[in-house]
């Protein structure tokens, strides 16, 4: 039988056929059912009935039992009654619980068994490590009660070490921006310290132009902050200009400083609401899309490309813009206002938006520039730094704007920043819409920029320049320079080294987010695991420039 155990002989079984030994005890068997249960069964042995099968007599024997269930008033004892009465059979129905560690039944349902032995000590953590040895006091009454030794006291809950543990921020996290990976020492959840590791996204940008030409080179610029291009080919043509000692036409500085912006509007849409989503609010973050959508069509309609343009070159911009894209984008600038009051609506003055946010990252004015931090990061401090109006560059000597600047240089205040650099960037958009020139988008030396395509169908020197500057470029005179624009992202400089070639003998690029990241464990040092998303959200990272 399933579940059995061993019987000892301790006499014959009921349930087999009597034998000459107990004639007697089925009938003693039914007569104590029917005194204990009151029902009145028929005599199974008696001469007028024929015999039943041991199955038979066994069956109505439990069905009579199972009546005593029924009838809790008539109920007869269980545990050994059962036994007497019904045989091993029945051992099934007793309410003690089976000592088999094989039963199927969840942990959860097992109740304790009192027969089972305890063990002395209870369950103990076997301590490994001084810190983590197992306190004598759980609860640190020894602290309070007269007498207490000092080693009772240092084994108490309140006065034991944890040790820090670390934990594994990406590269896979959705908050990562990229490729980031953050080695975060964590005490609980207040976050220790924290070491970026950098180089996931690594693609050798700097070494790779060494081996390009001037203008070959220009596309890699597109790839580092593929949020915020133009910019990135806007500090590069800067450096080769101040190398070649030109100067371009102002139509190109218009049209450069305008694209400028709409890079600028671009970044920030990404920046704000990608934050916004990392916190908790998805809706911004779809609002946005559209706007960025319209601004890709504009770079469509001018370069070609929605993402890497290569439309800024060095001696001025590829082409002209095309006809009625100056109107489409005043269009486009008179509703965007409303948008930016839409966003601001949802999260400026949302209690769970602020709560997230306000005195979160604080970074003061002095450790700010300790680290070398630029754009908003910076002017979230307090410093209103902005090369811009420090160093001004192409058109924005000509252009008014004003530069927002933080009070407490948390995240809050950077948000704020970024949030009233919309309102500054349209400022300007409009204002180079009204002051666009007319004239020539490229230096007319045919040595640096390429000649139109009506001169070289008549010119055969303008078609000999147009072949060596595609095929073998142009030599830059010996020199170096460093060139610095204001990023969206901050500060963004190329320093590059030219030996006479056609090709830069040396190129860094000096990535604002590089340096923001490096100042990470500054920043986020104090503050909870959840308040690292907000912190990396605010510094506004692209990997493709961190790591070039």
């Amino acid at each position: 039988m399933i579940g059995s155990h061993p019987r000892k002989n301790n006499g014959p079984n009921p349930l087999r056929e009597p034998t000459a030994s107990s004639p007697q005890l089925p009938r003693i068997l039914d007569e104590q059912l029917r005194d204990r249960t009151g029902h009145h069964q028929h005599d199974d042995f008696s001469s007028t009935h024929e015999p039943l099968t041991p199955s038979k007599r066994l069956s109505r024997r439990l069905s009579s039992i199972s009546s005593c269930f029924r009838h809790p008033l008539r109920s007869i004892p269980m545990a050994s009654s059962l036994q007497r009465l019904a045989g091993r059979g029945a051992k099934r129905l007793t309410l003690r619980p089976s000592t088999s560690h094989l039963a199927a039944r969840p942990f959860s349902s097992t109740c304790l068994r009192k027969y089972a032995a305890p063990e002395p000590m209870g369950t103990r953590l076997v301590p490994v490590d001084d810190d983590f040895a197992h306190p004598s006091d759980p609860y640190g009454t020894s602290k309070v009660l007269p007498g207490a030794t000092k080693k009772s006291r240092e084994n108490s809950v309140e006065d034991r070490k944890v040790r820090h543990y670390t934990v594994n921020f990406g590269p896979q996290h959705p908050a990562a921006h990229g490729v980031l990976r953050l080695i975060l020492e964590l005490n609980g959840e207040e976050i220790i310290r924290a070491d970026p590791h950098v180089g996931l996204l690594h693609r050798g940008t700097e070494k790779l132009i060494e081996y390009k030409s001037y203008l070959q080179a220009l596309p890699y610029f597109d790839r580092l902050d593929y949020v915020s291009m133009m910019t990135n080919e806007q500090c590069f043509a800067l450096a080769v200009e101040k190398l070649l000692n030109i100067e371009i036409p102002d139509r190109a500085k218009y049209i450069r400083t305008l694209f400028g912006e709409i890079t600028r509007i671009l970044n920030h849409l990404m920046s704000v609401l990608s934050h916004a989503m990392d916190v908790g609010a998805l809706t911004p973050f779809l609002w946005g899309f559209e706007e960025r959508e319209k601004l890709m069509e504009f770079y469509e309609r001018v370069s070609g490309a929605r993402l890497h343009a290569a439309y800024v070159r060095p001696g001025g911009v590829h082409q002209d813009i095309p006809v009625g894209l100056l109107d489409d984008i005043y269009q486009w600038a008179t509703q965007f206002g409303d948008r930016i009051d839409e966003t601001e609506e949802m999260l400026t003055d949302n209690r769970i938006w602020v709560e997230r946010l306000r005195g979160v990252g604080v970074v003061s004015a002095a450790d700010a520039l300790n680290l070398s931090f630029t754009g908003v990061m910076l002017r979230g401090s307090g410093v209103p730094w902005d090369i811009r109006k420090s160093q001004p560059y192409d058109a924005y000597d000509k252009v008014e704007f004003d530069v927002p600047v933080g009070k407490n240089g948390d995240c809050y205040d950077r948000y704020l920043c970024r949030m009233e650099e919309f309102r500054q960037s349209l400022r300007i958009i409009h204002q180079c819409l009204n002051q666009m020139p007319a004239g020539p988008v490229r230096v007319e030396d045919y040595k640096v920029s390429p000649p139109p395509r009506t001169a070289m169908k008549e010119n055969m020197e303008a078609l000999i320049h147009h072949f060596l500057l595609y095929t073998k470029g142009y030599a830059v005179p010996p020199g170096e320079t460093y060139s610095v624009i204001e990023a969206p992202k901050g500060e963004m400089g190329v320093y590059v080294v030219s030996d006479g070639s056609e090709r830069p003998y040396r190129c860094h690029i000096r990535a604002p987010g590089f340096a923001h990241l490096g100042g990470f464990d500054h920043v986020a040092k104090g503050h909870l695991l959840a308040d690292a998303v907000a912190v990396i959200g605010t510094m506004d990272l692209v990997f493709g420039e961190v790591d070039r």
